[in-house]
């Protein structure tokens, strides 16, 4: 071979070089790029003298297992951010010195401690009507603030899902796209290699994931129960739909070939923004307004109990001083029977934070699941239809099937009509029965109720307030001390991955001048090829 081709050869593998190079220091600031490298190779015939050199390819500087590593850190560093963010919300509403309840709760038995000093009097009166609504409408406030958390979750969640669709989609694509680009050419498509991993990172972030490659170069992504997202150049919606068992809340759901929705269990989604936003729902969300509304039932219940028991100024019977919700009970959308639940307070001493699910078991008979720790018990209506469950009284009515099941959520609305029932000062029945009307006895028992253990038999309201406050806040806490440390490890894993895979300008531009003499060099040799065929010409 000519000493003009093996220079030519040069200048090819020199251009080559100085094209990767120039690629990597535009991309320095390409999110998702890889750096290149030219792998250089010896060209040779059969003879002893070499031919010259080849790009034999330009290789992706990737480490698959580096990158998994750093992804899954990043899922749950993903999870813990959502999680994080909804949360503080919580705590920052519940621990306001200012704003939060503990001073208007504080207010309402001071009003009732100046009316037990001063039963008859108009304004002391007056001051426990006040201070009662405030109380009260600071606890349907909450419970609003928390009712609104739960539907912005709720459009979270569905634009989560679209996110993941749409990432979904675009990997199975690129699958296919990557496929016959290597049939075309031979080569490794670089740029759609660094976009469908980009895309797997992505996704990462958005919902825990397990890749798994087939064939050396098709991505298959399922969900972390197995369900897949991608087959080959297939991807599989997700469905962010209502409950079966609740409407009001938003659940993750699959199509499946018959083309029906089946709902995947939360427990399928740890990582990612998904599932920090699940695992904030049912570990925080839901217990905080459960155990807002058991605090707003045992209070106006104990506290009416004991107004009923009084005389008004007018010498009348006291009536119910507050007005509070009732249990919500929902019927499985997919239920085959059309039968009914409903329930009533019975004893709010025995009250839970929990939701419970009522499960229609045959022979008339039902099991209650208390989501909360997973206790069952079996109920047996009697003639009228009625059992009792932790301090509720239930009646079953209708065509009920074996099978069909029912939400109970005893303590989940009891805030949101929390109000004060009474309009006149004089409806106080701040007098006992017995005594005149004008009388302190009741007013001394209302007030006897700050201190009472009445919240299920171990707290009084205030007390399971500030442990409230303070479990919110030993959350909030804990998951940012999480949160800090993850986001450390995740920041270490992937400078690690860009030690290998990032773009080092001193590096790239230290092979640019390089690549350049490199380039002149192999010049040189066709410029002396051509010196010496020319002295060649000149003999003759």
């Amino acid at each position: 071979m000519s000493i003009f081709s093996i220079g030519q050869s040069g200048l090819n593998a020199a251009q080559a070089a100085l094209s990767t190079t120039s690629n990597n220091l535009s991309n320095v600031n390409t999110e998702g790029y890889n750096r290149q490298l030219p792998i250089l190779g010896e060209s040779y015939s059969n003879g002893s003298t070499g031919t010259g050199v080849s790009v034999d390819e330009v290789q992706r500087q990737f480490n698959s297992y580096v990158t998994e590593q750093y992804n899954d850190a990043n899922s749950q560093t993903s999870a813990l951010e959502s999680y994080q963010s909804q949360v503080s919300q919580i705590d920052n509403l519940l621990a306001d010195s200012e704003a939060g309840l503990a001073p208007l709760m504080q207010d309402f038995f001071s009003s009732l401690d100046d009316l037990s000093g001063a039963a008859s009097d108009p304004a002391a009166r007056e001051g426990v009507l006040g201070s009662a609504s405030s109380m009260a409408a600071q606890f349907r406030s909450f419970d609003s603030y928390l009712g609104d958390m739960r539907s912005s979750l709720n459009g979270q969640l569905e634009g989560a899902v679209t996110d993941i669709n749409n990432t979904a989609t675009q990997i199975a694509s690129l699958n296919d796209q990557i496929t016959q680009a290597r049939a075309k050419s031979g080569e490794e498509p670089n740029t759609l290699l660094d976009k469908r991993d980009k895309l797997v990172s992505d996704l990462n972030e958005l919902v825990g994931a397990d890749l798994n490659v087939q064939d050396g170069d098709t991505y298959n992504i399922n969900l972390e129960n197995g369900q897949p997202l991608v087959s080959g150049t297939k991807s599989h919606d997700l469905e962010a739909v209502s409950s079966s068992e609740d409407p009001s809340r938003t659940v993750i759901g699959y199509r499946d070939a018959g083309g029906n929705v089946n709902q995947i269990d939360e427990s399928a989604f740890e990582n990612g923004e998904l599932g920090g936003l699940l695992s904030f729902r049912s570990e925080t969300l839901d217990s905080v307004q459960n155990q807002l509304g058991r605090m707003t039932a045992v209070l106006g219940s104990e506290f009416n109990a004991i107004h009923e028991n009084g005389k008004d100024l007018n010498g009348d019977d006291g009536e119910a001083f507050f007005n509070i919700g009732s249990p919500r009970v929902m019927s499985n959308s997919e239920n085959d029977g059309n039968g009914e639940v409903t329930a009533e307070y019975s004893d709010v001493s025995e009250l839970t934070s929990s939701d419970y699910r009522i499960t229609a078991t045959g022979g008339e008979e039902y099991e209650a699941e208390r989501l909360s720790d997973g206790k069952t018990t079996t109920l047996s209506p009697d003639d009228d239809g009625k059992a009792s469950v932790d301090g509720v009284s239930l009646t079953f009515s209708g065509d009920v099937q074996e099978g069909d099941s029912f939400m109970l959520q005893p303590t989940r609305t009891a805030s949101q009509d929390f109000e004060v029932a009474i309009s006149e000062g004089s409806e106080i029945a701040a007098a006992s029965s017995e005594g005149g009307s004008g009388n302190n006895e009741n007013a001394l028992s209302l007030l006897d109720l700050q201190s009472e253990k009445i919240v299920g038999g171990t707290s009084s309201v205030s007390d399971a307030y500030a442990s409230l406050v303070n479990d919110v806040g030993n959350t909030t806490n804990i998951t940012q001390v999480n949160l800090d440390a993850q986001s450390g490890l995740t920041e270490q894993l992937r400078e690690y991955q860009q030690s290998e895979s990032g773009v080092n300008l001193d590096e790239e531009y230290a092979n640019l001048v390089r690549y350049q003499q490199y380039y002149q060099a192999n010049a040189r040799v066709i410029d002396v090829g051509s010196s010496v065929l020319d002295s060649v010409l000149q003999l003759r």
